[in-house]
């Protein structure tokens, strides 16, 4: 069964949040501090971490991090109380693959964590396969570029051999654009499409594509693979040599 760390020091939120998603069949555990969350998720490690922003002691940003480092792929839903963008931001770019902004739906949350669980290919018994909030999973082919290979069925990519740390979202994103090289998309139809949003920040896939950049592109301030069409919005030039792409 799928299992889910829940990380906020709101007793009342975090009821709340453990209740729907043990309705929805998955087991939730509660962590009301940031230690208490990394030492739960080194001794029970879960499948997804929904993390509050604002903690005592070691904040949302800082777990997230340490999180990160030990595992790359585990899918982290940001909860964050303040709605600037500039709070989102932080989150995703320190690798959250989704927010939620206080206050929320408990029947969106979970929704959103079905759906980075299921991108990150942790789906457990009990879970629905499809439903709002979530898109269709990746080929279980190969998709090859250059030195880049993803592998959907094993849900790794390689670049050069190496095995890269994609977040569950960068994967979906890489995979999105490689079956469509020298097409473009704008941001609303990625957030449609990629993340299962009928609306949502834009500055979302701005973040994801900057950290993906970071990953599979040899000069990042340069993309020759993953560039920006001006006012319009994102190609994947397959075998792209120049760097005349746009960073943005």
């Amino acid at each position: 069964m799928v299992r889910v760390l829940v990380v906020d020091d709101d007793t009342t939120v975090a009821d709340v949040v453990v209740a729907y998603l043990q309705r929805a069949g998955m087991t939730a555990e509660h962590a009301a501090d940031g230690s208490t969350a990394l030492a739960a998720a080194s001794s029970r490690p879960p499948d997804a971490v929904v993390l509050d922003l604002m903690l005592p002691g070691l904040d949302g940003l800082e777990v997230c991090r340490h999180l990160r480092a030990d595992r790359p792929g585990l899918p982290v839903v940001m909860l964050t109380a303040r709605g600037e963008e500039d709070d989102r931001i932080a989150g995703l770019e320190t690798g959250a693959d989704d927010y939620v902004t206080k206050p929320f739906s408990p029947r969106e949350l979970t929704l959103r964590v079905q759906s980075v669980l299921r991108r990150a290919g942790a789906v457990a018994a009990g879970l629905s396969p499809t439903g709002p909030g979530t898109t269709p999973a990746p080929s279980s082919g190969l998709l090859r570029d250059g030195d880049l290979t993803l592998d959907g069925a094993a849900h790794r990519v390689l670049r050069d051999g190496a095995e890269l740390a994609l977040t569950a979202r960068e994967f979906d994103l890489l995979a999105w654009f490689l079956a469509r090289p020298g097409q473009v998309h704008d941001r609303e139809s990625l957030l449609r499409e990629v993340w299962g949003w009928e609306y949502g920040d834009r500055s979302t896939v701005t973040v994801h594509v900057r950290r993906l950049r970071e990953k599979v592109e040899a000069d990042p301030s340069r993309p020759v693979r993953l560039v920006t069409v001006f006012g319009v919005g994102y190609r994947w030039d397959s075998g792209g040599t120049e760097g005349s792409g746009s960073p943005r």
